[in-house]
């Protein structure tokens, strides 16, 4: 999915759209999105102005983006606008910083009704930079 796709796809807008790219696909199990780190993200003005780091919990949103780009591509969750609903096990192993190319992995390891949980992890190169457990709810608009 190009920007556009996932912009058909997904609420988000920015300065909170958090994927640039889906490379992998599989409705409604799982995806791989990659979001590339410039200086010009807007948090970084004070996140820190001489230091700057991605945020932990914008590292989380993202793997959640991810994987609502699997979950928003069947056409029965369309309507549907997800919310996180929880973080569990989440991990910070290095921080994300300008010039990483993050690749963002989401498993959506169940669903039931109106709610899910999913894992992801996110790697710059083949070093694993953070990793998460979430939950999420589904709203119907």
């Amino acid at each position: 999915m190009n920007i556009e796709e996932i912009m058909q796809v997904l609420p988000h807008r920015y300065p909170f759209l958090l994927v640039d790219r889906i490379t992998e696909l599989v409705p409604a199990q799982r995806a791989v999105g990659i979001k590339n780190i410039t200086i010009n993200e807007p948090y970084f003005t004070g996140h820190f102005p001489d230091h700057p780091v991605v945020p932990g919990v914008l590292m989380i949103e993202a793997m959640a983006q991810v994987g609502a780009c699997a979950l928003l591509s069947l056409e029965e969750y369309r309507d549907c606008l997800p919310f996180l609903a929880g973080v569990d096990r989440a991990r910070f192993k290095r921080p994300a910083v300008p010039g990483d190319s993050l690749i963002i992995s989401t498993e959506l390891i169940k669903i039931r009704g109106a709610f899910g949980k999913g894992k992801g992890q996110i790697k710059v190169g083949d070093e694993i930079i953070c990793a998460a457990e979430f939950m999420f709810a589904l709203n119907r608009n």
